[in-house]
């Protein structure tokens, strides 16, 4: 039998680096838990799917071709191989070498980058499903996953769609449609207008009919794509046009809507498991109120917020609603939640939800395994008192992005080095890159899903923290710093969150972590240890017998260190395998356990580890992430010190004149002409990035002087796009 023959089979797959997977089965009555045990480098080991059922010898199918691409192609590739499948991985060419692909048993170029002529691009899929005999097709999140027409297809072609039917995503993935289900299944909802808008004077009327603020979003929308919220008539305006233009874009429908919009929310889902026979179960909840731009950025399950007769409510809803649709697979229905705990339904993702890690980590159940059964024809094989909350499991979003911007604005580039960290125990990594490859412009910019599990919410968080100032991510930007800082952040560590917990904690941006005065002292005692380290190997060459030897002995070093204009006296003293370093009236015992080539510094500081990363190290310019935030510090010997004050100043340029592009990305539209006057605030083109439009407007009065780009032109950071005078 294909599964048992893939029981003992060790894979490596998007939860692993530096592990071993191992699978057992064991027998409940006639029904099978199939554990998939995961052996981390640490020698410990937990149970990830200790409560997954299967019926022994059940069938299953032979071949899935996969639909999407990066990481959620990783982790549906990681449960087929464990269920012995065989896997098809369609690709762009721009994603040739990338890690699913490789992970694939085969794998077909369908087109060029762009999604509309690749990833969306049905025809080229369904002949790639004819030549290799897929019995069906897991489509993922995104793209295809909540097309109807795409699962009609397939239906007529006999080829089965690893999610519900046609008619239920049609009825649950319009966002239209979906609350006339609802209200028929008694599902609380937020006021609104039941039906499809059409124009932008059209929004404003029934903007100014429901009372602001109001939300506009996309019918076929999700992951924060064509919606915005709009607080008056002219938002209104400009957030109808962009949303729709969005969602076209995204999604292939431009229907929009809009409804009340419930302020300082919070943002909870259900996840549930539906079969063709009738049954149902709901895994519990996942707290989903960290997001910027409407995109969810870091998740936890359970909610610390939701009491238990608050769950089972928000459940049988959950229920009600998925039977109401005909609903037949793994969905999830999302609801925002007041400050009374208070529920309204928001909508329901009609598809495996990108956060579904942590909902398995809590409940011990492989959710991509439930789809497969459920999309053979199997019954569930739970009932809802087999469904535990199980410790607690924490999900950051790692992106390519610089959170300096915006909270998070998309960046492109090659990962030079890249180290997860799974070697730490209780850390899973749903990834789809590796060391060496490409952010793009084409495709969402996710690095990772960083997962931490814990008996408790503070042992969860506990080891993201590690966790976060373990990753090694070189080459592109990412949203480390501010991942770091959230996890560790009095408010949100207390669970007093709300979906408006970003522009409240950080009224004026992220701007990067404060560090305290005893881990400012830590961070310049390491920095001039990494400088007296320099000297050292600087003095040593290797002999002909391959011996280190020293030109000149150096034990002790005078520095100076600069830090944001703090200027401070160092002492470095080298005795062996430790330094001792003197600053501040202050005498810090580090240890001599790390190299310059270390990506991680494991640091014993007086007998106290703390977590640093050298970045880079010029001149006496010395680059630490330290607590997630990019430090520089400036580490000199005394007498060179004394010359930095002849160096001249840096003049920062004024680019009030000028609109740069804040991210890469491609020119959507370009709202005005050479000679026109144009006042603050308004709109001067539209760049698109990720999938994700972005209004870029004037910050000041002026006349156009010079426009660089036209539209469908590729941009990258900081260019200059318009030019006023």
């Amino acid at each position: 039998m294909a599964l048992m023959s893939a029981l003992t089979r060790a894979t490596a797959g998007p939860l692993s680096v530096g592990r071993r997977t191992l699978s057992v089965a064991k027998r409940v009555g006639s029904v099978r838990i199939y554990s998939r045990c995961s052996v981390l480098a640490s020698d410990s080991s937990k149970n990830l799917y200790y409560n997954d059922r299967y019926n022994e010898g059940e069938d299953q199918f032979k071949k899935i071709l996969i639909a999407n691409r990066g990481e959620i192609a990783c982790r549906i590739i990681d449960t087929c191989r464990r269920l012995g499948i065989k896997t098809v991985a369609i690709h762009s060419d721009v994603d040739s070498n990338a890690k699913f692909v490789h992970m694939a048993d085969e794998a077909f170029c369908i087109g060029p980058a762009p999604t509309s002529q690749s990833y969306l691009k049905m025809d080229a899929i369904l002949d790639v499903i004819r030549n290799t005999g897929a019995e069906a097709v897991h489509p993922g999140y995104g793209f295809l996953s909540e097309n109807m027409q795409f699962a009609g297809r397939l239906a007529e072609m006999g080829v089965v769609f690893i999610g519900p039917t046609s008619a239920s995503i049609k009825a649950m993935g319009d966002k239209i449609e979906s609350k006339r289900v609802a209200m028929r299944a008694k599902v609380n909802l937020i006021p609104g207008f039941d039906g499809e808008i059409k124009d932008d004077e059209h929004a404003v009327k029934v903007a100014n009919e429901i009372g602001y603020p109001v939300m506009i979003k996309a019918s076929a929308g999700g992951g924060g794509k064509g919606l915005r919220i709009a607080w008056n008539d002219k938002e209104t305006r400009n957030g109808f046009r962009l949303s729709k233009s969005e969602a076209a874009s995204s999604f292939g429908d431009d229907r929009m809507l809009i409804e009340k919009f419930i302020d300082d929310p919070r943002h909870i889902e259900i996840q549930v498991l539906c079969d063709q026979h009738g049954n149902a179960v709901y895994l519990n909840e996942r707290e989903c109120s960290i997001q910027r731009r409407n995109q969810k950025v870091i998740e936890e399950a359970p909610s610390i917020f939701i009491d238990p007769k608050t769950r089972r409510l928000m459940g049988e809803q959950s229920i009600a609603l998925a039977k109401s649709a005909g609903y037949t697979s793994a969905g999830t229905v999302e609801f925002l939640v007041d400050s009374r705990r208070k529920f309204y339904f928001l909508e329901m993702n009609t598809r495996l939800q990108v956060e579904h890690p942590i909902t398995e980590c809590i409940t011990g159940i492989d959710i991509v395994h439930q789809m497969i059964r459920a999309a053979k024809g199997h019954k569930l094989l739970y009932k809802q008192s087999d469904i535990p909350i199980n410790g607690w499991a924490v999900e950051c979003r790692v992106y390519a992005e610089d959170p300096y911007k915006a909270f998070g604005l998309p960046a492109v580039g090659r990962l030079s080095r890249y180290i997860e960290p799974t070697y730490l125990p209780n850390v899973r990594c749903d990834s789809g890159i590796t060391e060496g490859s490409d952010i793009s412009i084409y495709y969402d910019p996710m690095i990772c899903k960083l997962v931490t599990y814990g008996s408790t919410r503070t042992e969860a968080l506990g080891t993201m923290t590690a966790a976060l100032d373990s990753y090694v991510i070189r080459g592109v930007a990412h949203n480390v710093p501010l991942l770091r800082d959230v996890v560790t952040e009095k408010r949100f560590v207390e669970g007093d969150i709300s979906t408006k917990y970003l522009p409240e904690t950080y009224p004026d941006g992220f701007k990067g972590k404060t560090l305290s005065s005893s881990e400012k002292l830590h961070l310049i005692a390491i920095a001039s240890c990494i400088r007296a380290k320099e000297d050292l190997r600087n003095t040593c060459i290797m002999n002909t017998d391959g011996e280190a030897v020293e030109l000149v002995r150096h034990d002790e070093w005078l520095l100076q260190a600069a830090m944001n204009d703090e200027i401070v006296a160092v002492s470095v003293r080298h005795m062996g395998d430790k330094f001792e370093v003197n600053l501040n009236n202050e005498k810090y015992t580090i240890v001599n356990n790390f190299t310059l080539a270390s990506p991680v510094i494991n640091a014993d500081i007086n007998g106290r580890i703390g977590i640093f990363q050298l970045i880079s190290r010029t001149f006496g310019r010395i680059k630490i992430q330290y607590l997630g935030t990019l430090f520089e510090v400036q580490v000199f010997e005394k007498r060179m010190a004394e010359m930095l004050k002849y160096m001249p100043k840096i003049i920062v340029a004024d680019l009030s004149s000028m609109i740069t592009a804040p991210m890469p990305g491609m020119v959507k539209s370009v709202a005005v002409k050479v000679g026109d006057q144009v006042v603050e605030g308004q709109e001067v083109l539209v760049l698109e990035a990720m999938k994700m439009q972005n209004s870029l407007s004037a910050a000041k009065p002026g006349k156009v002087k010079q426009i660089n780009v036209r539209e469908g032109a590729t941009v990258n950071t900081d260019d200059v796009l318009v030019e006023l005078e």
